[in-house]
């Protein structure tokens, strides 16, 4: 019987920048394979902010967004900046 792969060493060796990443991350949005540790080129600078719902508001907001043909992440960035306006903050999402 063979050994299975220890997988702490092979993340270990991926974040060392030993080669070729041991496992790569298959994009959401592409069939292309990106290695661990590198960035979409839009998302260079930010910062995710992200909270815990109920499932079905995760239903209801993509559910507004088909309906509107708009994004999640639009919708959220719309939802913050309406949020920062309301408290007298800049609209800066």
């Amino acid at each position: 019987m063979s050994k299975r792969a220890n997988l702490a060493a092979a993340l270990q060796t991926a974040t060392r920048g030993g080669g070729e990443p041991a496992v790569p991350v298959v994009s959401a949005t592409s069939a292309t394979v990106t290695p661990i540790g590198s960035r979409v080129p839009s998302r260079v600078g930010k910062k995710t902010v992200a909270a815990h719902f109920d499932p079905a508001v995760s239903k209801q907001l993509k559910l507004l967004g088909v309906e509107r043909d708009s994004s999640t992440q639009a919708l959220l960035k719309e939802a913050i900046n309406d949020l920062f306006t309301k408290y007298g903050k800049p609209p800066i999402a």
